[in-house]
């Protein structure tokens, strides 16, 4: 079942809101406000996923935050970034120049917003309720047909398949008890209180009204030194410079943490994808050539490890360590430098438990290697499928 744009936008206030009370990001979200009813993003098979909510305070954008609209995703709360600005009328306006340069015969009725390889965004062309081309966000690239279903997905690459189709029934049903059960919490326990808060302002001296219970909020970023004392920033995102280039671009993220300078052309080679201008993804199967790889190029300086079905206790763990972990969700790779885990909690809700991650999607290309990708502050953990981690720890002589 899908939720009506009134009662997405009004979730979207109260989660917001208790992520804001919780200060995991301190004053980042303070003043701000969801304006309007978000854009709708749907599935490759028509249905509707969730929307992605500007969030600006005055004329100022603030970020974005993805609000569940399907029971499926398990949980409200999808992603939140903090900086870039979300403009739909904007990207329509760029997707429609975009479309008439590389065909200028095209003709269409209609764009929908889609995540044609979750979270990867792009724009369906349809005509008549039938798709005449699809266009990647930002690059503009035309996101080729879909292929017969595999029982296996083929590489981690530049392709579109289905969430729902391929989430099985199984996980569907657990993911709409939990997500009903989310929010059977928020019209529960003060339902008198609730009805006083603005959903569209996110406050905490707003949200304060209906008392939740604050008991501890757990944040750690990646930064220079584990020492408290010296905790300043330091990772750096890279983009992705091909379509097909994510192992690439994270392998090149971890390195350059611990000082290793190879671009993506020297990764390519080691990990076999290819050419800027022939590229190719990482095949299902060959995910051990990250471990390779990383342990070759730094000449074994680096123990890296491969963890399947990585549980939250790893990334946890690995980034109390001041270790960076590359991540492989499906059909997509990125790096993984912080966590959350906001225990603020109203009877029946689960506390939020969420990963800062450095995307090298969208991508860039082989003239402009340092644009590209983007930062989610933060992903939520529970409604993500993690496939494969990889961490690497320093050698000590």
């Amino acid at each position: 079942m899908t939720l009506s744009k009134k009662a997405v936008k009004e979730l979207a206030g109260l989660e917001l809101n208790a992520f804001n009370y919780s200060r995991i990001i301190p004053d980042a979200l303070e003043g701000g406000r969801v304006k309007t009813a978000g854009t709708a993003i749907y599935d490759i098979n028509g249905s509707l996923l969730f929307r992605r909510f500007p969030i600006k305070r005055g004329r100022k954008a603030i970020g974005y935050a993805d609000v569940a609209a399907n029971e499926i995703m398990g949980e409200p709360l999808l992603a939140t970034s903090i900086g870039p600005e979300w403009s739909e009328r904007a990207i329509r306006r760029e997707a429609a120049a975009a479309a008439k340069k590389k065909r200028r015969s095209l003709k269409y009725d209609k764009i929908r917003f889609v995540a044609y390889s979750y979270p990867k965004i792009a724009l369906q062309f349809l005509k008549g309720n039938k798709e005449v081309l699809m266009l990647e966000w930002k690059t503009w690239e035309e996101v080729p047909s879909a292929e017969p279903r595999r029982e296996t997905e083929p590489s981690y690459a530049f392709e579109r398949w289905s969430l729902v189709d391929e989430m099985p029934e199984a996980t569907q049903r657990s993911n709409t008890r939990k997500f009903k059960a989310r929010l059977k919490a928020w019209k529960t326990p003060t339902p008198t209180r609730l009805k006083r808060v603005d959903p569209t302002l996110i406050r905490r001296r707003e949200f304060a009204v209906i008392r939740p219970v604050l008991k501890l909020t757990d944040t750690r970023e990646i930064r220079y030194s584990p020492r408290s004392v010296d905790h300043s920033p330091c990772y750096e995102l890279r983009g992705q410079q091909t379509g097909v280039w994510c192992v690439a671009a994270s392998a090149e993220m971890l390195l350059n943490f611990y000082r290793y300078h190879y671009d993506q052309v020297r990764l390519a080679d080691e990990l076999d994808l290819g050419t800027c201008a022939s590229p190719n993804g990482l095949p299902y199967g060959q995910e051990n050539k990250v471990v390779n790889a990383l342990e070759n190029l730094t000449s074994n300086a680096l123990d890296a490890s491969m963890h399947a079905d990585p549980s939250w206790s790893v990334h946890r763990d690995e980034i109390r360590a001041n270790r960076p972990l590359i991540s492989f969700i499906p059909r997509h790779s990125r790096t993984v430098v912080g966590y959350t885990q906001s225990l603020l909690h109203l009877p029946g809700k689960l506390p939020f438990r969420g990963v800062l991650v450095y995307d090298p999607w969208p991508p860039t290309n082989c003239a402009t290697p340092n644009a590209g990708g983007v930062i989610t502050r933060w992903e939520n953990f529970n409604t993500q499928t993690y496939r494969y981690a990889f961490s690497a720890v320093l050698r000590h002589i």
